[in-house]
């Protein structure tokens, strides 16, 4: 998933927690193999290959991970979308290789993008696109996903203490170390300082962060980054970095993408009516990527914020 999972967990065994490791580093392996759109063995290149020529029948829970994500792209009125693989592809993130396309090209890009082409019926287990050449990207929400399938492995094994996370992207807290009340997770700055803005206590639940960090690429000076708007066809402006905190790390994963890609107002919205649980603390800034000028947004976030790091 172009990150490194890492683990922390207590147990009394020694034996029983290089086990639970190794189950969940294969779980996070299954989830690769189920997700990946750069092995074409994976099920969701099969669909990217198949689904724009007619209905592809898929398992119940590559079909959950469909559902999962065109949930989140409809109550975010497609701030995120799944069918970005030819857009992102388009502006050189696939590979790394970073290139501005033409408004023409753009303009042709928009017949293969958009939620609403991909129609899933959960009764036959189908998923069909209803315009051939569209691509599915889980870059915004996969790497939640299999952190929730791994934090399942780790109850079914009886761990009460773990830490999973899957690089800056998403980590889960499950229980809490002994004798603590949680997980103390620091949330780093805006680059290039990454001086700690906030520390937060996590038990049994997720933090996803979505920055430009990542994946980014710059030309004639601007700064691009790999966050998509799908209505606009191009890279997220003026916001910095959000973290998000929701029981599922499938969805705070999904929702850190959302509110990066949203307006301050529609943001706040959509917290309240999909995902009141949430807490949030949004870095936007007049400038792409400009931390000089940042402002911090909170949302039900709960811990302090260092003030140095955002203007009043």
């Amino acid at each position: 998933m172009g990150t490194d999972f890492t683990l922390y967990l207590y147990s009394a065994s020694p034996s029983a927690a290089a086990a639970a490791s190794q189950e969940v580093f294969d779980e996070v392996d299954r989830i690769e193999q189920l997700l990946s759109n750069y092995r074409d063995s994976s099920e969701l290149s099969r669909i990217n290959q198949n689904a724009g020529n007619g209905s592809v029948t898929t398992d119940p829970e590559m079909l959950d991970f469909l559902q999962q994500s065109l949930h989140w792209s409809e109550v975010s009125n497609g701030a995120f979308d799944i069918t970005v693989g030819r857009l992102m592809k388009a502006w050189g993130f696939f590979r790394h290789s970073g290139r501005v396309p033409s408004d023409a090209e753009l303009e042709q890009l928009r017949a293969v993008t958009g939620w609403q082409k991909m129609k899933l019926d959960p009764a036959a287990r189908t998923v069909q696109f209803t315009t051939p050449g569209i691509e599915l990207d889980p870059g915004g929400i996969g790497k939640g996903f299999a952190v929730d399938a791994a934090v399942r492995i780790l109850r079914a094994d009886h761990i009460s203490a773990a830490m999973l996370s899957a690089g800056s992207s998403t980590v889960y807290a499950l229980g809490a170390p002994p004798h603590q009340a949680g997980w103390r997770v620091v949330v780093p700055g805006p680059l290039p300082s990454r001086r700690t803005l906030s520390v937060i206590t996590l038990r049994d639940t997720s933090l996803s962060s979505a920055d430009c960090s990542q994946k980014n690429f710059t030309l004639g000076g601007h700064l691009y980054c790999h966050i998509m708007n799908p209505q606009t066809m191009r890279p997220v402006e003026g916001v910095i970095q959000v973290s998000i905190v929701n029981p599922s790390a499938t969805a705070s994963d999904a929702l850190s993408n959302v509110i990066f890609v949203q307006t301050s107002a529609q943001s706040v919205a959509t917290l309240k009516a999909s995902a009141p649980d949430s807490r949030a603390l949004i870095v936007t800034s007049k400038a792409s990527g400009d931390a000089v000028d940042a402002r911090c947004t909170t949302y039900r976030w709960g811990s302090p914020v260092d003030s140095t790091h955002c203007l009043p």
